[in-house]
């Protein structure tokens, strides 16, 4: 039984901090000093649900997705100058995903086929992520405290639920992202989803 005593917050920072192999990568990412930069999504619902379930961290995590805001410069190349400058600060010890949110509105109707806004923010983002579970992002500050975003509050993510993002509906490709999930941490629910 959960402690009620602390906020959901505080338990997914005491959850975060446990897990030696988050924290270093954190560190890195820190040191890039990428503008309004988060860890964001799977790697971090996922390290939760690990804790929860019991199961050896890292379990089921792809990759760990860095995301970032720079408007100044929304070319593919200043993106990829910033993939090839952070790549050996990974040293190939984590696969990581970097975008730079500025952009997205530029590639994703071409890949995903659904309109994506001109986004203002990093953190604005997480509201357009295909489900309210995946809409959490954490950053290490330079205080070493641990800044959370999560728009939809994180219910979703210590109730061990998948559900669409309302403002998102008709992404082609949550259901197999959960039937996926749901082989790996069974006691997940799914809810609202379309097969």
């Amino acid at each position: 039984m959960p402690d009620r005593s602390i906020s959901p917050e505080e338990r997914l920072r005491i959850i975060v901090r446990a897990d030696e192999n988050l924290m270093a990568f954190l560190a890195v990412a820190r040191s890039l000093r990428l503008p309004q930069w988060r860890l964001a999504a799977g790697c971090v619902y996922q390290t939760v649900w690990n804790s929860l379930s019991g199961l050896p961290a890292a379990t089921g995590i792809k990759d760990y997705d860095l995301i970032y805001f720079d408007a100044a410069d929304v070319s593919w190349e200043a993106e990829d100058a910033v993939i090839r400058h952070a790549a050996p600060h990974f040293d190939g010890r984590w696969p990581v995903e970097i975008r730079n949110q500025a952009r997205v509105h530029l590639w994703f109707e071409q890949r995903f086929g659904q309109p994506y806004p001109q986004l203002r923010s990093a953190d604005e983002a997480f509201g357009h992520y295909a489900a309210i579970v995946h809409a959490v992002g954490i950053r290490l500050e330079d205080d070493d405290t641990i800044d959370i975003a999560a728009p939809f509050g994180l219910d979703d993510l210590f109730g061990m639920i998948i559900r669409p993002n309302p403002g998102r509906r008709g992404d082609k490709g949550l259901a197999a992202k959960a039937a996926r999930a749901k082989a790996i941490w069974p006691e997940l629910r799914l809810v609202d989803l379309q097969p």
